[in-house]
């Protein structure tokens, strides 16, 4: 009997859950929330549509109560609260940082074999200081962004192939940033032909500018941050570990010479199986794609340097 627990309810956890239940990736889904009825409203609202679609997962919500997460597979962590007008970035980062920290600790507590699935932000922060934090072995610390960076990828090219977008194949490397992702154009293909012999470059260039701003695109349709595709993404990730799928994902994962970085948390191939990261895959960056990584890992160690600042780790 497979476990999750999703931390934070709101619309990327709550929409997570949904799709952990609804396609039965895990037997048993924990919804949890520090605000007082929220997951299990949401809980119970998600299990009133079993009997109409048909499936046979469960979901239950509790406040704050880790120990009802006791011996999850995988913990996934989409807690935090989003910049609000007037706080800088160091602030966003002081506060969301003490929040990911104490869920890690607490439900480490009752899940000590658990494996973590990052996606609050910063992303790639964040699960830079789940793993320094927590003392983790590396391989049970993922940070979710480019799963959904590359399904977004996948979408832009398919409208301009007029294509369906499962028979694209691409993937983002770098940063879950706007100004660090990297869409890799070179590996992108369709039908087994390259995506550069089939369109031109102003329609690419449009693509991956469209790429880079697919959240902030959404945010400004919507007010707040998209929550169906990353609940989506979120749940791709976590049924490829609870049924060892060996799917390979772009994962922000911790570089240790890969890719000539090292000591940080940063978008790339990886292979996601039951124990985690099974391996960081090589694409063999040419000269300009690998200016574009280092350029996007120099941002994140400025922001990673923030909890340096704030002594979180």
């Amino acid at each position: 009997m497979s476990k999750v627990t999703v931390v934070g309810a709101g619309n990327v956890g709550a929409s997570c859950a949904n799709v952990l239940v609804v396609n039965e990736v895990a037997d048993h889904v924990i919804l949890l929330d520090v605000k007082e009825g929220i997951s299990e409203g949401k809980a119970l609202d998600i299990m009133q549509t079993a009997a109409l679609l048909g499936f046979d997962s469960t979901i239950v919500g509790y406040t704050n109560d880790y120990e009802k997460t006791a011996n999850s597979d995988v913990i996934v962590i989409t807690s935090g609260i989003p910049r609000k007008p007037g706080m800088t970035r160091e602030e966003l980062i002081g506060v969301n940082a003490g929040i990911v920290k104490s869920v890690v600790e607490n439900a480490l507590k009752y899940s000590p074999n658990a494996i973590f699935v990052i996606v609050s932000n910063p992303m790639d922060t964040m699960a830079y200081l789940t793993y320094k934090a927590s003392g983790l072995p590396k391989n049970r610390v993922i940070g979710m962004g480019g799963a959904l960076d590359s399904a977004r990828f996948k979408h832009y090219l398919s409208q301009e192939l007029k294509a369906n977008p499962n028979e694209v194949h691409c993937m983002v490397f770098g940063g879950h940033g706007d100004k660090t992702m990297i869409p890799l154009v070179r590996f992108a293909s369709y039908k087994g032909r390259q995506v550069t012999d089939i369109l031109d470059k102003e329609t690419i260039d449009r693509v991956v500018k469209n790429t880079m701003v697919g959240g902030a695109t959404l945010t400004s349709l919507l007010g707040t941050s998209a929550w169906y595709a990353p609940g989506a993404a979120v749940a791709y990730l976590v049924r490829s570990i609870v049924h060892d799928k060996k799917k390979i994902i772009p994962c922000s994962v911790l570089l240790e010479g890969e890719y000539g970085q090292n000591d940080i948390f940063l978008g790339v191939p990886v292979v996601i199986g039951e124990n985690g990261v099974e391996e960081i895959l090589d694409y063999k960056l040419n000269a300009e794609e690998k200016a574009l990584f280092d350029n996007g890992a120099q941002a994140v160690r400025e922001t990673n340097d923030v909890l340096k600042v704030l002594k979180m780790i």
